[in-house]
């Protein structure tokens, strides 16, 4: 995908005493008092800022922040405890902005942070008037916000149709770029993990992978659904059986191209679902009727793990089984395991995901970490997203 990317305009030398509107994620995970839980987007969305300061711009920077109402500003919905954290990591003083649509000052070398995005009135719906408005405080905007790059957004699509330069942020442009190492030109075999309570939320993703798919392993409440479809019991377990017929569509879909989708041939049952339940390992076709399914069995396991050990590409959305539940946490902790000892290219995305990922501590054996998890969905869907459209379109227009 052909987008202008921010560091080429560095490099070019296009970008001192140029305003630049960065627009990034910064939606971080706060507790009830408002302290920041979890720092992660902010750290992420530094190297873009410092990059544009090095360069001699003036920067500003905003976000949106939970789920706030467009036109009411709450002071629980302020940027002032994210631009603090960020403060501190880059050791300088960060100031917060309300109001700011009408105009900015912001002089070279200089940052200020713009007040929840979602704030402004038209946002959500890309008001044409409020992305002229936003496109008149610069000369360069940089979208580096991944995790909303699924939005048609005032801040993530309109402000890029009317700003004089649009280009891609460095995690923008990472993302890109590891999406088609793994999606667009894989290197063969390519493996997809797909896993979750239901079938339902993820049918889309299961079908566009099972005509690009060499492998497509199904976990979790998905997992027990296709489960039904091989003919198997699977007692209370979590499935939906009304998709059923689906889930066949997609393994015939499979089985056509000479491709499998392989179902357990042994899981851990309990027979409640609770982290204090004993763990019951047994063969795929001796499920009793009272048995929940809570993750994938030991030989299952190990059959995933070669699989995943000899494959090229690895994509990677969801654990296998209830890995919160440390009796039920071996499948997911296998499959983690081979992902982390593999030679292949891997990219993983989806919440749940990177909780694995840090519980077994493999950050740096995957190849790339993504940070959105909607917008990584809809790229798994084959969808194009509209900020990935937008930002190719102004690079070829």
């Amino acid at each position: 995908m052909n987008v202008l990317r921010f560091s080429d305009l560095i490099a070019a030398g296009k970008v001192a005493g140029q305003r630049v509107f960065i627009r990034a994620d910064l939606n971080v995970p706060q507790d009830d008092a408002g302290h920041i839980t979890e720092d992660t987007r902010i750290r992420a969305s530094i190297p873009c800022i410092e990059m544009a300061l090095q360069a001699g711009a003036a920067v500003m920077v905003t976000s949106h922040l939970g789920r706030p109402t467009e036109g009411e500003f709450k002071p629980e919905d302020s940027l002032a405890p994210v631009a603090q954290r960020m403060g501190e990591l880059m050791g300088r003083e960060i100031s917060v902005l309300a109001d700011w649509v009408g105009g900015v000052s912001v002089a070279p070398g200089q940052l200020v942070m713009l007040e929840n995005c979602r704030v402004n009135k038209g946002e959500k719906k890309n008001n044409e008037e409020l992305a002229k408005q936003m496109a008149a405080l610069c000369d360069i905007y940089v979208n580096d916000a991944f995790g909303t790059a699924h939005r048609a957004e005032g801040t993530t699509y309109g402000i890029a149709q009317f700003a004089k330069i649009a280009c891609a942020g460095p995690l923008l442009a990472a993302e890109i770029d590891a999406i088609s190492k793994a999606l667009a030109a894989p290197k063969r075999p390519l493996v997809a993990i797909v896993a979750g309570s239901k079938v339902s939320t993820k049918l889309t993703i299961l079908k566009a992978l099972s005509d690009k798919v060499d492998g497509l392993i199904v976990g979790g409440g998905i997992a027990n659904t296709f489960m039904l479809a091989a003919g198997l019991s699977i007692g209370k377990s979590l499935a939906e059986p009304d998709l059923v017929g689906e889930a066949k569509a997609v393994i015939d879909a499979m089985k056509a191209r000479g491709a499998a989708v392989p179902i357990p041939v042994d899981v851990v049952c309990a027979k409640s679902f609770s982290a204090d339940a004993a763990a019951t390992v047994k063969a795929a076709n001796e499920v009793a009727d009272d048995d929940l399914i809570l993750d994938i069995g030991p030989k299952t396991a190990a059959i995933l793990a070669e699989q995943l050990k000899a494959a090229g590409t690895i994509v990677w959305n969801g654990p296998v089984g209830v890995f919160e539940f440390d009796a039920f946490a071996k499948g997911t902790e296998t499959v983690a395991r081979a992902i982390a000892e593999s030679s292949a290219f891997s990219i993983a995305g989806g919440g749940d995901t990177l909780a694995a990922i840090a519980k077994y501590g493999i950050e740096k054996d995957v190849g790339y970490i993504s940070t959105g998890g909607g917008a990584f969905l809809e790229v798994l869907e084959g969808k194009t997203l509209p900020a990935f459209e937008i930002l190719s379109k102004r690079a070829n227009g």
